[in-house]
């Protein structure tokens, strides 16, 4: 009971000293509530100070609430201030971008990330209202930044929020010019955020310079320059931002490309950081896109498009075999994405990652096409190749492409809708489908079929202790064929792959949510054209493959 009692002590004392730095009444507020609720409230003190967010390659995310373990103006300050002393330390000139979203805080924190830069003495460029991820990427570029800002949680609960970086040419070199960073960059921010001192001592200057909305104007003539402007436009598209700031932007761009203007779910339209209509905001949840799917039906919609709140996402929705609709596996919207810019003559680099199908890597091989793959991300995948051939698509199947990586060096969830409906409006005129063409590719090469296995977890150590158990007691054999390859990725990356002559696991913990992710994938060759067959056995394969693999992660 002693060192109970002492442990609370500490964490007490610690919190007196936060509140004592905390420039946030508010988050002041709410901490010294929980403070009042000692000793009940120990646990939950004990979480708010169980160590700070840490920043690494996908920035800082982290739950909304005071505390050195949340997102709060007392974090941001923190991170703004190591962030704008890093520049300066490699000799970055140029002003500092900042983008954020419609959730909560996130204003705020762009504002006060602002001001932390003006008060270092270097301009900040402050995005005109909540915008896509894409556009504070494209911006980034544009404006010639030496770094850009984004305050977003993309698709997680609406509790989080997060805070992603970006460098400009100057820093980030000719591959990562408004890229998200990569090591050493991260560590190296990381070490000037905890050698900031008290925050009362950050000088906080201007609010920066907010920009017109010509910069969103010239975002989107950029991102509808992406297609064929003489190609067909006849198409109903249907689409959803889930409640975030997507339908501006997409919408404008439709607009000015020809497209009919999308259909818009209208309880979704506007954004709304408590997200009242789903569950999760990620399209790729069980019962996110219904109200798109609902709407599609009530429309007569040829396509259906969703994008995840930042916009950076873009989930595909096709009518299937039986008069429903069904959404695309991310890999199915890559390869349909690489495919349609292969017929369009355009040659270079085509990229993916290790957990993605390996049909592009078929496709690239049939076609004389330089191909390359990369840990997951995209501040890898835009890195495809280290230059030796120029990037003209990368995709990633979490529902990521990079359609035109000269306009967003990133994943852009508007110029892949674009794509999209721009070969489906050229598959309409000629009386054939998304889901014809997926058919053909599957002809060719066979089908490719993926899956996921994925386990949300409240314990981070049941992650690891699954990760243990599959080093440890590796399957000898998968679906009946030997395990005749097995690559673990570490100390680089916590990642183990497993490879058959027919099937490929490649296991691995989520870099930004509390999940436990095993992507399958089964190849099945198919006899006389008869595709339909060919994707039963495969998915009957995968579907086995997913019992065999749980049980061996012990999930």
């Amino acid at each position: 009971m002693a060192a109970d009692t002492t442990d609370i002590d500490d964490i007490r004392e610690q919190a007196r000293r936060w509140l004592a730095d905390d420039p946030d009444p508010a988050s002041r507020d709410e901490l010294t509530a929980v403070l009042d609720g000692l000793p009940a409230s120990a646990p939950e003190l004990a979480d708010r100070f169980a160590g700070p967010l840490t920043f690494g390659t996908a920035g800082l995310r982290g739950p909304l609430r005071a505390g050195p373990n949340g997102m709060n103006l007392a974090v941001v300050t923190q991170a703004a201030a190591g962030l704008v002393t890093w520049l300066a330390a490699q000799g970055g000139t140029g002003p500092l971008v900042i983008g954020y979203d419609a959730r909560h805080g996130s204003r705020q924190f762009a504002e006060r990330t602002a001001q932390v830069a003006t008060g270092a003495g270097r301009p900040a460029l402050l995005l005109p209202s909540p915008l896509p991820t894409p556009v504070l990427a494209y911006a980034v570029r544009h404006l010639g930044g030496v770094a850009g800002v984004m305050v977003t949680a993309s698709h997680n609960p609406p509790q989080d929020n997060g805070y992603k970086v970006y460098l400009g040419a100057e820093l980030g070199g000719e591959l990562g010019a408004g890229a998200q960073i990569v090591p050493p960059a991260d560590a190296g921010i990381e070490a000037a955020i905890r050698s900031v001192g008290p925050l009362t001592r950050v000088p906080l200057g201007e609010p920066g310079q907010v920009l017109g909305d010509d910069l969103v104007a010239s975002y989107v003539e950029r991102a509808t320059a992406v297609i064929d402007p003489d190609g067909p436009r006849g198409l109903t598209v249907a689409y959803t931002p889930l409640h975030g700031v997507g339908a501006a932007v997409l919408t404008a761009a439709f607009a000015r490309a020809g497209f009919p203007t999308p259909g818009v779910v209208p309880d979704q339209a506007e954004p709304d950081p408590a997200f009242p209509t789903v569950s999760f905001p990620n399209p790729e949840e069980p019962g996110a896109v219904d109200r798109l799917i609902a709407l599609a039906d009530s429309t007569g919609a040829d396509l259906a498009i969703a994008n995840d709140p930042d916009a950076d996402r873009c989930a595909v929705v096709v009518r299937d075999d039986s008069d429903g609709w069904r959404m695309l596996r991310g890999d199915e919207v890559g390869v349909l994405l690489a495919d349609h810019l292969m017929r369009r003559g355009v040659t270079g680099l085509y990229a993916t990652t290790i957990v993605s199908s390996s049909l592009l890597r078929a496709m690239c091989a049939a076609r004389g096409l330089p191909y390359d793959e990369t840990l997951t991300g995209f501040k890898w995948i835009v890195r495809a190749g280290g230059g030796s051939a120029p990037l003209v698509f990368g995709y990633e199947e979490a529902l990521g492409y990079c359609v035109a990586p000269e306009h967003v060096r990133d994943k852009d969830g508007i110029t892949a809708a674009l794509t999209v409906a721009e070969l489906a409006a050229g598959l309409k005129m000629q009386g054939r489908t998304l889901t014809d063409r997926l058919d053909e590719l599957a002809a060719e090469f066979g089908v490719h079929h993926t899956d996921q296995l994925s386990a949300r977890v409240d314990d981070l150590r049941v992650i690891a202790d699954a990760m243990a158990r599959i080093r440890a007691a590796t399957p000898a054999t998968l679906l009946g064929q030997p395990v005749d390859s097995v690559r673990d990725l570490l100390p680089e990356s916590d990642v183990v792959i497993l490879r058959t002559a027919a099937a490929r696991v490649v296991i691995r913990p989520s870099g930004t949510e509390p999940k436990l992710k095993a992507y399958l994938e089964v190849v099945e060759p198919v006899a006389d054209g008869d595709v339909r067959t060919a994707r039963s056995r495969a998915a009957q394969a995968v579907a086995a493959l997913r019992g065999e693999i749980a049980a061996a992660l012990g999930l």
